[in-house]
């Protein structure tokens, strides 16, 4: 029987026996939607070099493809990372890779033909790279994107990193059915992602970018860092539930457990990247330093967002009651198609109404563009998300005939993780 205590609860998959819910999460990713639709709007305005700082910091709220990242991180690699501990049968990857399939490709294709068939700056295009945005290849083959469709780059990095994390768990974990994972490997594993994306930032994507035609800055390499985080949050969360939990992660929990503390030190950090130390707001190249920079700041304020509604949850608290109330989660529910279908519907805005591109009305563009992107974003959840994750959760002819591990339930990741995307390529 599926939980069901509130409105809407039956259209979200029943959470893992194993361990508890985070309803917050679907807020979060809320948070994350708005912050990229914002800093797009403002761009288009002309709001990042009308006022200043403040223009700078609107620029910065492309933070939201961090807090994407870190929560896919979590969400995906939980059900791993708990078998992994355990020693138990582990999800199975081509039902995982099915379900990702089913979550991720019927609305971006819509958006994709919506795009490419009505913003007129697409017309010109041709076969070759129609196709080449159709498979999501836009990163590899090209700098640049159609119209309407340039925040896709992350959904690309998402793609990716769901590809990766059944060899990527293999690493971690080891091979099932030799006992316990050891959580020093586990650890070093993430070290070890984070070495890489480091080094990407200052000298790998460079060094692929001068033998290559795409954009190597906006591949995964240049953001395991943040999925790094994401998983390193579920091995803390189920050693915890396990009571497992090392000393070291002492100051971690006691952080966790002040919201406000965490947001304060998120809004610092966030105002930080706004200065001159993290690069340029507009298209001008950053220096290496500045990239890594940036990425490291972005990194830390994605952890402080999402850290009290993992390691920090009290039940009763005013912070998750606002978090977990059901409107706010249920806006959280079509924040994939928030994200997908908002460029689109900016380019229909601005065609719609004769303002000009960056002459102002800020304000106005962001009320009507988020306003039609949430009406456009329930249709699509009711009409092709729901059904395709219904197509998602059903077992395969395949899967059928061989049987299917029953490792731990996978149901976080299509309740809560969507696509966890979000761009900010303007």
């Amino acid at each position: 029987m599926t939980p069901s205590s509130h409105l809407g609860d039956h259209l979200v998959p029943a959470p893992p026996r194993s361990g508890p819910r985070f309803p917050a999460l679907d807020t979060l990713r809320l948070v994350g939607a708005l912050c990229v639709l914002t800093t797009h709007v403002a761009f288009w305005s002309g709001d990042y070099t009308r006022h200043g700082v403040w223009g700078t910091l609107l620029a910065r709220l492309d933070v939201g493809v961090a807090i994407f990242f870190v929560l896919s991180g979590f969400l995906l690699a939980r059900p791993w990372i708990m078998a992994g501990l355990d020693a138990a049968p582990r999800p199975d990857p081509l039902s995982y890779l099915r379900r990702r399939w089913w979550r991720i490709a019927p609305l971006y294709l819509l958006t994709v033909a919506l795009a490419l068939a009505l913003v007129e700056d697409n017309r010109g295009l041709g076969w070759g790279e129609r196709v080449s945005t159709v498979l999501m290849l836009d990163t590899v083959t090209s700098t640049s994107f159609p119209a309407g469709l340039t925040h896709m780059w992350s959904l690309a990095v998402e793609v990716s990193f769901y590809l990766l994390l059944p060899l990527l768990m293999l690493l971690l974990l080891g091979r099932t059915g030799r006992g316990p994972t050891s959580t020093r490997r586990i650890w070093t594993g993430l070290l070890a992602m984070t070495v890489v994306s480091v080094w990407w930032h200052l000298d790998g994507a460079a060094r692929v970018g001068s033998s290559t035609g795409g954009s190597p800055t906006q591949w995964l390499p240049a953001f395991l860092t943040w999925f790094a985080i994401g998983i390193a949050l579920a091995l803390l969360q189920v050693l915890l539930v396990r009571g497992r939990s090392p000393r070291a992660a002492g100051a971690v929990h006691a952080l966790a457990h002040q919201p406000g503390a965490c947001w304060a030190l998120a809004a610092g950090l966030l105002l930080a990247s706004a200065t001159p130390v993290a690069g340029p707001a507009m298209f001008a190249a950053p220096t290496p330093a500045q990239s890594l920079t940036k990425h490291l700041l972005y990194a830390a304020v994605a952890l402080l967002v999402v850290l009290p509604s993992i390691l920090g949850r009290r039940e009763h608290s005013r912070y998750d009651t606002v978090l977990s109330a059901t409107p706010l989660r249920r806006l959280g529910w079509i924040s994939y198609g928030v994200f997908c279908l908002h460029l689109p519907v900016l380019h229909l805005v601005m065609w719609a109404t004769g303002w000009e591109l960056f002459a102002g009305r800020g304000l106005q563009i962001f009320v009507v563009t988020v306003l039609l992107s949430l009406l456009a974003a329930e249709a699509a959840y009711r009409f092709v998300e729901l059904p395709a994750l219904a197509l998602g959760r059903r077992p395969s002819r395949f899967t059928r005939n061989r049987g299917t591990r029953t490792g731990p339930s996978a149901a976080d990741d299509d309740a809560s993780a969507s696509a966890a995307s979000a761009g900010t390529q303007r």
